[in-house]
């Protein structure tokens, strides 16, 4: 008998490409010191779609460029829409920036300098871009669409692995001529460490930032005075973050609770200054600190603040937490791009 023919397999159905939404979006971009994100955003500022990436900026500045375009692409297509209906991107960097020539000056945490953001994002997405420091970016966003809207002036101050801080006056982010300012986290105050690159004097983020509380707690931990931390983190400054010192704080460890408040009395001082040179209405908080223990950072930085800054300065201060969380740096960025173009 003759073979059986094999009857033929079913053609795979093929699936429809997908249908790109044509509107009018922005990127808002986040270039933090350890991740990097995109967000596609509408005219309301809504997220349509977002991409992230690790930074890792022990890479170097050809592989952060590179990324960044592509955190970008795959924002894009995350989002469904349309890439001719780009109409921007801002982006905000750790860092000192020129935003007229859209250059990220130098980047301490990322080891990146003189890096050509605008000109980069300009050649490969043909539209205009912003280029600001992300804590700029971050109380702009604030200040626009947040915790600062309807001020006549807004300090935000971000406590993270550094001290970050921006201030808006009449809408007006305040900036030097061509780079930016209000590096509030690298005031310099009398004291020493080991590590200061000034001998007699220490910034203010070496005592007031994450890293620094998390660099206290390992010395706590060695000498057994934080035992529940030791057990989670051995230790170990890389996992001793803003989640763990909390718990240590909520634990009651008097090692816990003497170094935070120490370090809010630091920051109450700096921030005092701020009040007394520009007087601000409000005042907004936000990091991964400030998320973990917000009653604490409010509270007892308005205490702080009031013991250290002229009093009739310091009174009628409004003291709030940040509104706009993990997407105040990337709406920001494009408040401010948008509204410089008006």
């Amino acid at each position: 008998m003759p073979a059986k023919k094999a009857s033929p397999k079913a053609a795979k159905p093929v699936k429809a490409a997908k249908k790109l939404k044509n509107v009018p979006f922005w990127i808002g971009f986040d270039l933090g010191g350890t991740k990097m994100m995109a967000s596609v955003l509408d005219a309301n500022y809504n997220v349509l779609g977002s991409a992230r990436r690790s930074t890792n900026g022990s890479d170097g500045a050809a592989k952060g460029r590179s990324k960044i375009v592509k955190a970008i692409h795959e924002a894009i297509e995350d989002a469904g829409v349309n890439p001719k209906g780009i109409q921007g991107i801002g982006i905000g960097c750790p860092g000192l920036v020129n935003p007229a020539k859209g250059v990220l000056v130098f980047a301490p945490n990322l080891g990146w300098s003189n890096m050509a953001l605008r000109k980069l994002l300009q050649t490969e997405f043909k539209c205009e871009v912003a280029v600001l420091n992300d804590v700029d970016a971050g109380t702009y966003g604030e200040y626009v669409l947040g915790a600062g809207k309807g001020a006549r002036s807004l300090l935000g101050v971000f406590p993270g692995t550094g001290v970050g801080s921006g201030f808006v006056y009449n809408g007006q982010l305040v900036m030097g001529r061509a780079i930016s300012a209000m590096e509030l986290g690298n005031l310099l105050l009398p004291g020493t460490h080991i590590g200061s690159p000034v001998f007699g004097t220490v910034t203010l983020e070496d005592l007031t930032s994450r890293l620094a509380l998390a660099s206290q707690a390992g010395v706590a931990c060695y000498r057994g005075q934080l035992p529940e931390l030791d057990k989670k983190t051995e230790g170990a400054l890389r996992g001793i973050r803003s989640k763990a010192l909390a718990s240590a704080f909520k634990s009651g460890d008097d090692a816990a609770m003497i170094m935070f408040r120490n370090s809010i009395r630091y920051l109450g001082m700096g921030v005092a200054m701020v009040v007394n040179l520009l007087a601000p209405d409000r005042v907004t908080l936000g990091g991964g600190l400030v998320e973990e223990l917000p009653g604490l950072y409010l509270n007892l930085l308005k205490e702080e603040v009031e013991r250290y800054a002229i009093p009739e300065l310091a009174k009628g201060v409004k003291y709030s937490l940040a509104k706009l969380g993990g997407q105040a740096v990337a709406a920001g960025a494009v408040a401010w791009l948008r509204n410089e173009k008006k």
